[in-house]
């Protein structure tokens, strides 16, 4: 009669057990979102964090680096891991919602004496056993495993984010050194270059002089930029060594060369594609959904921390057998049992009232941290945006100043052959045109990163092929 008074009891709690929750369900704060982004004409929908980056770094050799990158970044196999052991913990928070079972089995052997320092007599040796199954069951009346359940799925949503986001670094990381790489390669090519053009008047001198037509003061002077110019190699060629470095560790690889193919003075840049709307930022930038889900989260422990108010009822059962003589008191030699267990908390000391302070205190830090992350998104892609344009006006002033400076150099030559000019007009040429031109490299480069870190702080770069 006793087992369907149980049922009835478990039928009668779980329309209680399945609709109260103790906490308010997470909304989205309000977060004020510009109409558009800094700098650009007008919105636009078209986002170039919508292109997978196998599109956008239109560049076979920086592709294959990017995918040995995913496939090998220490890092981002660290984080894959941190997602696995945040999914078996939410796991293991899921698990207290339902009931638990385990095997449970004891025997005992006794003796007993007939009198007072008498002989032990072997028939008053008693031995019994008990074995059977029991059952366990927290009757989550409150929602505080729900919400410890909801708490730790946006751990796991948090890491999964987390995760994307290395991606969205590490391919920015490997992009923006690899065409850093490709701009030292053109340093290092002008440097060699004018190398060989100051070896050229070196010996040109040097032949004067040798037919007493020039002096030692104007080759001295030659030299003298020649070695300033071959200064600059190996200073160029430890950028390069250190550079292939990182992305070496990257890639997750001993230090090693980096195959590339060298920037091209005359190499077009890829066109400048509108960045959306800012609005879709929250929706797509990894560290931001990161930061809402750490929020989901902390809104979620003040369930928790609620719930622990009220009465935490426990469902216990046992079924099972016995064994020896304890059978034989028993009749059938089989047990069962059912409790019903209620705990209400009545004085903790104001623990759970501080526990539930604190955890409001982290609600609203995670809060603050999620707008921060947005803010600081829409902060990283006006600078991107900015650094876009002008170092694109930089580069049109830059190659007008070097295509004026090597018609210079080649003016200050016949100048001084036809003895309408000093030497010092071609080495001020020749030393104004290393520099301008060094420059030139720099801000192509330069371009070349600001566009990948555009690409990055859009939020792009983890879509699969």
């Amino acid at each position: 009669m006793r087992v369907p008074t149980f049922l009835s009891i478990v039928v009668l709690l779980t329309p209680l057990w399945s609709g109260c929750t103790m906490g308010a369900d997470y909304s989205r704060p309000p977060l004020p979102s510009p109409p558009q982004y800094r700098f650009v004409n007008g919105p636009e929908a078209e986002s170039l964090a919508d292109v997978p980056w196998f599109e956008v770094f239109d560049d076979p050799t920086l592709q294959a680096l990017i995918r040995e990158a995913l496939a090998n970044n220490l890092d981002l196999r660290s984080a894959a891991a941190r997602v696995e052991e945040a999914r078996a913990r939410a796991g293991v928070v899921k698990s207290f919602l339902y009931p638990q079972v385990d095997g449970a089995a004891q025997t005992t052997v006794g003796q007993a004496t007939t009198a007072l320092g008498g002989e032990d007599d072997d028939d008053n040796t008693r031995a019994n056993g008990v074995f059977g199954f029991q059952l366990s069951w927290e009757l989550d009346l409150f929602g505080r495993i729900r919400r410890e359940h909801e708490s730790a799925l946006a751990f796991v949503l948090a890491s999964e984010h987390g995760r994307r986001g290395v991606i969205v670094t590490l391919i920015g990381d490997v992009a923006s050194n690899y065409f850093l790489l490709r701009e030292l390669d053109l340093q290092l090519e002008i440097a060699r270059r004018t190398l060989r053009l100051n070896d050229e008047t070196v010996l040109y001198f040097q032949n004067r002089l040798d037919g007493g037509v020039s002096n030692r003061l104007e080759l001295d002077r030659i030299r003298a930029l020649r070695s300033e110019t071959a200064v600059a190699i190996p200073g160029i060629e430890q950028q390069i060594a250190v550079v292939e470095h990182a992305i070496s560790l990257l890639l997750g690889r001993p230090p090693s060369p980096i195959d590339r193919t060298g920037l091209g003075i005359e190499e077009q840049l890829p066109p400048a594609i509108p960045p959306g709307l800012p609005a879709s930022l929250l929706e797509r930038r990894p560290d931001v959904l990161q930061a809402e889900q750490l929020l989901v989260a902390a809104n979620a422990d003040i369930g928790v921390a609620k719930a622990r108010f009220f009465p935490s009822i426990s469902l216990t059962g046992f079924l099972g057998g016995v064994s020896g003589d304890l059978a034989t008191l028993m009749g059938q030699g089989a047990l069962w049992s059912t409790t019903l267990g209620l705990l209400q908390p009545i004085y903790q000391g104001g623990r759970l009232r501080r526990d539930l302070e604190a955890t409001q205190a982290r609600f609203e830090a995670a809060v603050a941290d999620y707008q921060k992350a947005a803010l600081n998104g829409y902060r990283e892609v006006a600078n991107a945006l900015i650094t876009i344009q002008k170092l694109a006006e930089v580069r049109v002033e830059r190659e007008t100043g070097v295509a004026a400076l090597v018609d210079a150099s080649d003016l200050s030559r016949a100048r001084y052959d036809s003895g309408l000019a000093s030497y010092i007009e071609i080495l001020t040429a020749d030393q104004d045109r290393f520099e301008q031109e060094l420059r030139l490299a720099q801000t192509r480069g330069a371009e070349l990163r600001a566009r990948a870190e555009l690409y990055r702080t859009l939020g792009g770069g983890w879509q699969q092929p």
